[in-house]
């Protein structure tokens, strides 16, 4: 019964997103629409670095190269393969494109994954600020790397790239990511995660592997990088390393930081904000950095937890926030 009840869940999933998709590309302005593409991009991106920064307590800053590898790994799958494939399949041609970009998104998520097996276990004796530097350089070697390979354009950059991606992928990529993230940490797992964070010592004397978790971390985590690199890829339909620069990864980062470290709801909510807050502050883009910095310093003085701290939304929260519980009379 509760197979067939989560199979009707996803299946009613899709079909909703696949309406909203049709409706919205119809309805509403393509820049309006970019942008929501880009806010689901960034909440897989968000809640992805939350498990191993926040649930975990490891510190990466190397986010945006395990992003690059999905990316460019995706797009050289649908560029290279996709026609061969398109070409000698008998199903219908949208069938098969479903086909091959949910294979390139499997393989850019999966070669992610293995990145983030490679620097997860050089790097468990390290901690804090010097695990960042590991993933910080793992980073920018990934890029330089990417710069000196021409079969995805090198220094020109990758173009050509199938448009393959819609709002009903972004959709259902972001869903995906959250509820595995989600099951994940509610799970007995999830407990495991957490106790490494808390304390990595008294996690191992009660017999938590806390090796396996950490690198664990790293995988699921680079796994919905990838993913969510292979999603901008075919929206964009060019690539450069330029795009996944330090600076990309500081962006992830403070959508986690800003949302709280350890929260889904607080890294959903954070990623739309900031994907939204460079945009409303255009109209006055001589000032918008200084804005947007200034109101960062703000939200860190007054909510330096975070805007959900370590909570997660739930209707029970909700109530005890907004809802004044009754008292009998005595």
């Amino acid at each position: 019964m509760g197979t067939l009840r989560n199979i009707l869940y996803i299946a009613l999933a899709l079909v909703s997103f696949f309406i909203l998709d049709r409706v919205l590309s119809e309805a509403v302005n393509p820049y309006i629409l970019q942008i929501i593409i880009y806010s689901g991009i960034n909440i897989i991106l968000a809640v992805s670095l939350n498990l191993i920064n926040g649930f975990t307590g490891q510190f990466s800053i190397g986010h945006a190269g395990f992003m690059a590898i999905g990316a460019y790994c995706s797009a050289a799958l649908t560029f290279y393969l996709g026609p061969s494939i398109l070409s000698v399949s008998f199903l219908p041609a949208m069938v098969t494109k479903w086909i091959v970009f949910i294979l390139a998104l499997l393989t850019g998520g999966g070669m992610a994954a293995i990145a983030g097996i490679l620097v997860g276990i050089p790097s468990l004796r390290l901690k804090g600020d010097y695990l960042a530097i590991v993933t910080l350089g793992f980073g920018e070697i990934i890029r330089v790397v990417i710069l000196n390979i021409n079969a995805v354009g090198g220094a020109r950059g990758f173009a050509d790239i199938p448009g393959y991606t819609t709002l009903f992928w972004v959709l259902a990529g972001a869903t995906l990511t959250v509820v595995v993230i989600r099951n994940l940490m509610n799970s007995t797992h999830g407990r495991a995660f957490l106790s490494v964070r808390e304390d990595e010592v008294a996690a191992e004397a009660m017999g938590i592997n806390t090796t396996y978790y950490k690198v664990t971390a790293f995988v699921i985590g680079a796994f919905f990088a990838g993913l969510a690199g292979g999603l901008l890829a075919h929206y964009l339909l060019y690539l450069h390393t330029n795009s996944f620069t330090f600076m990309k990864s500081i962006e992830i980062i403070i959508m986690v930081v800003l949302g709280g470290m350890g929260s889904i709801t607080g890294s959903i909510i954070a990623a739309i904000i900031l994907t939204l807050l460079p945009e409303v502050l255009r109209p006055v883009k001589e000032y918008r950095l200084v804005i947007y910095s200034a109101l960062l310093v703000v939200m860190m003085l007054t909510r330096p937890s975070g805007l959900f701290g370590s909570r997660e939304f739930s209707w029970k929260w909700l109530k005890t926030k907004f809802i004044r519980k009754s008292v009998p009379a005595s």
